[in-house]
């Protein structure tokens, strides 16, 4: 089971469906685009309380590697069930964790909406690159490579909300702690 399994091979627009759906796909794509900006910009910024508000509340969170995913096992570096996990996760991060300073900076490409599922929510990937810079070495490294596996529920007043995501990492190592939210 790998990441995405798809036909690459081109494909007209009488394959791809009507005109609609392909209008929609691309509304979606383009919300899902705007959600990553603002979720990279709290992320980036350091703003870990508000980290959790991008999430429903019956949410699922996992940072694994692809190894592990490909093979379907549940094990992540980070593990999260429910809002309140990652609330917890964030506050301890901002008051009780020891690490070295750092900076993050994320860049999320290639959305693509995997489906509509029968509940109305959005299945979506994108890949991205999660960019580190510590203070005592200035010089930043590339600390993941990897996929977003998503589903993102639209709520009442039309924002997006994660359901469910999974960042899969192709490092075969994580350097440094992996300490923040990816």
């Amino acid at each position: 089971m790998g990441i995405v399994k798809t036909d690459t091979r081109p494909v007209t627009a009488s394959e791809m469906g009507n005109t609609d759906d392909q209008l929609v796909r691309h509304a979606l794509r383009l919300d899902i685009d705007a959600f990553h900006a603002e979720y990279c910009h709290v992320l980036d910024e350091g703003d870990l309380q508000l980290w959790p508000e991008f999430f429903v509340d019956d949410c699922f969170y996992n940072v694994t590697a692809r190894e592990n995913f490909d093979a379907g096992l549940p094990v992540g570096l980070i593990y999260c069930e429910g809002k309140g996990m990652l609330k917890d996760r964030a506050f301890a991060i901002m008051n009780t964790a020891m690490f070295a300073p750092r900076y993050l900076r994320h860049f999320v490409t290639n959305t693509r909406i995997i489906g509509i599922l029968a509940d109305g929510a959005i299945e979506a990937q994108a890949n991205y690159i999660l960019l580190e810079t510590l203070h005592d070495n200035p010089k930043g490294s590339i600390h993941q490579a990897g996929a977003y596996r998503d589903v993102f529920e639209r709520q009442p007043d039309g924002r997006l909300l994660l359901r469910r995501r999974v960042c899969v990492y192709d490092n075969l190592l994580v350097p440094n702690a992996l300490v923040l939210p990816v």
